[in-house]
């Protein structure tokens, strides 16, 4: 049974788009949505079969290696389950992709839309999948062991509308990925000084650049270089503001854990201090002056010509201008993670826990022709044999038991890490993860193995040589035992209110989005200003939120925070 649709070329009316498009707000990590209409759970009759079928899959991330589960892992998925994904993947605005979608009265067979499910529970567009999980669902039962609270939707809805995908259980974080970063041959060429503040990082750059103002090519080397393409600005501009001051990740607010005080970021007198700072970096000449101009591809594509000294990102977003070093052998120009603050006083918070978080995942829609099928398929990912399958692939071909541990042979993890982008592709192992339920890092399977591939020994040993000797000279064996450990930190009970949905009829959207457009405008002004221009600039910045309601934001999300602590507290 094939079901195949396609939504690119969805049409709506001149003024049903303006209305819908102008409620979205740019790729934030905030839910945008609505009150849920109540929609039921399906009969809990439906096709056992392992026939062939076909679901349509839509996702609000892109996935540009996806290889229509031709892959490897794909292969033995369908032959498993019967089960292929028909999928597209979001490109441009995913927020405003899934308005339209969610407005199109027709829906994918299963939905991964993060940001704005709400949108598509608003409708009525999926399905409850409580008695689902309960009838065909051992494994996801199992897995969700204790956690089923966090599954529903609010404390007035009670319905679970989504399998969480992007939140694993008992995760313990074994890789860093964000901090700020420091090519290797910068830190091997200073003798590995100490980088620990913000005073520390500029001073490893200005250094470097003194020396080596130019590549082998003579072109400029490049001292620090930011990605503030769209909703890239989070990550690269302002989530730093929040990680360097002592600040956890909660979107645009801060959140005292105690109170559950909640205020927008930028408004705490610390942040002012970084971008003061990051001000003082263009002043000195150490930023890249196309940082607020350049797109993403520009981006990486800078990256990968090695000469960019510094990042401050998370791994994912650079990772492409990092692999094409690694390809070309420029190990040296690969980055480090450093867990750098405003003062010594202060802990960089990347690892700040949030315990299990629900909330984004994937979603049955009310248009699948066979709910069953897929809450097994589901299942079958959730499963010791499936979680197997997406992290590691197929035994024999890129793992092998040893002595009853799986070892990855030295050449498939090489071309896992210095080839990624063809290795997935080929193989499909990093494509299904966030497709279903899973076990975080650190969690055995009854085999006393782990169930992912990111513990200390694979990261290891995924390290080059390069690598392993800054790590050495740093006196750590990987990027994050440089970093405050979770346990330094109190658990929020709110899991991150970036991860709390809206209700349809709170002004929330509407005051954010003002607060949004005034932030991306300010910020950027305020860092390429000139130093003695800056005062003024920032407090016509913080006037300008007070005029558009920032008080009045920050207690609609303070009720929405306590909301969720109670919810989850039950």
């Amino acid at each position: 049974m094939m079901k195949t649709r396609k939504w690119s070329g969805i049409v709506l009316t001149t003024a049903l788009a303006a209305g819908l498009l102008a409620g979205c707000s740019g790729n934030n990590n905030e839910n945008q949505g609505a009150q849920p209409s109540g929609t039921s759970s399906p009969s809990s009759t439906g096709s056992a079969s392992t026939e062939a079928l076909t679901f349509s899959f839509y996702s609000e991330d892109q996935n540009p290696n996806w290889s229509n589960m031709q892959d490897d892992v794909g292969k033995v998925l369908t032959e498993k389950t019967g089960i292929t994904l028909d999928a597209e993947f979001a490109v441009g605005d995913p927020i405003q992709k899934s308005a339209l979608i969610a407005a199109s009265g027709e829906y994918p067979d299963l939905i991964s839309a993060k940001n704005s499910i709400n949108k598509f529970v608003d409708v009525g567009a999926v399905l409850d999948l409580t008695d689902l999980i309960e009838e065909h669902a051992p494994n996801l039962k199992k897995l969700f062991e204790g956690q089923m609270s966090r599954l529903r939707y609010s404390n007035e809805d009670k319905s679970i509308y989504v399998i969480p995908t992007y939140s694993a259980i008992d995760n313990t974080p074994f890789k860093a990925e964000g901090g700020f970063q420091l090519q290797h041959r910068v830190v091997k060429e200073l003798g590995y000084p100490t980088i620990r503040t913000v005073a520390d990082y500029e001073k490893a750059i200005k250094d470097y650049l003194a020396l080596h103002p130019k590549d082998e090519n003579g072109n400029p080397n490049i001292g620090l270089t930011l990605n503030a393409d769209d909703w890239h600005m989070y990550i690269s501009v302002t989530n730093p503001a929040f990680y360097t001051t002592g600040g956890a990740d909660d979107g645009e607010f801060n959140i005292n854990v105690d109170t559950q005080e909640v205020t927008y970021h930028f408004r705490r007198p610390e942040e002012k201090e970084y971008f003061r700072w990051l001000n003082h970096m263009n002043a000195e000449g150490l930023l890249d002056k196309q940082s607020f101009v350049q797109k993403y591809d520009q981006y990486k594509a800078k990256i990968a010509t090695g000469r960019v000294l510094g990042l401050i990102d998370q791994e994912w977003d650079y990772a492409d201008g990092e692999k094409a070093l690694k390809a070309e052998g420029k190990f040296d120009q690969g980055y480090g993670h450093y867990p750098v603050t405003m003062t010594e006083a202060t802990k960089d918070t990347s690892y700040w826990p949030t315990g299990f978080m629900a909330g984004y995942g994937i979603a049955i829609s009310k248009d699948n022709p066979d709910p069953v099928r897929a809450i097994k398929f589901l299942d079958y990912l959730a499963s010791d044999e499936g979680q197997v399958l997406i992290n590691y692939g197929i035994e024999g071909k890129h793992y092998n038991v040893e002595n009853g541990k799986r070892v990855i042979p030295a050449e498939i993890n090489d071309r896992k890490v210095n080839d990624a982008t063809n290795f997935q592709k080929e193989t499909g192992i990093g494509h299904y993860q966030t497709m279903g339920a899973h076990y975080g890092d650190g969690v055995k399977d009854p085999t006393g193995n782990y169930y992912t591939t990111n513990n200390e020994d694979q990261i290891i040993a995924g390290y080059n040589d390069v690598e392993k000797e800054v790590l050495s000279a740093y006196g750590a064996k990987t990027w994050i035992d440089m970093f405050p450990k979770p346990s330094e930190f109190k658990v929020r009970p709110w899991g991150a209110a970036w991860n709390i949905p809206i209700p349809g009829d709170s002004e929330i959207t509407v005051i954010e989005n003002k607060l949004k457009d005034i932030t991306w405008k300010r910020i950027p002004e305020a860092i390429l200003a000139k130093p003695e221009d800056f005062d003024k600039i920032w407090d016509a910045y913080m006037k300008d939120l007070e005029k558009a309601d920032v008080t009045k934001a920050e207690d609609l999300r303070e009720a929405l925070v306590k909301e969720r602590v109670a919810l989850w507290s039950e």
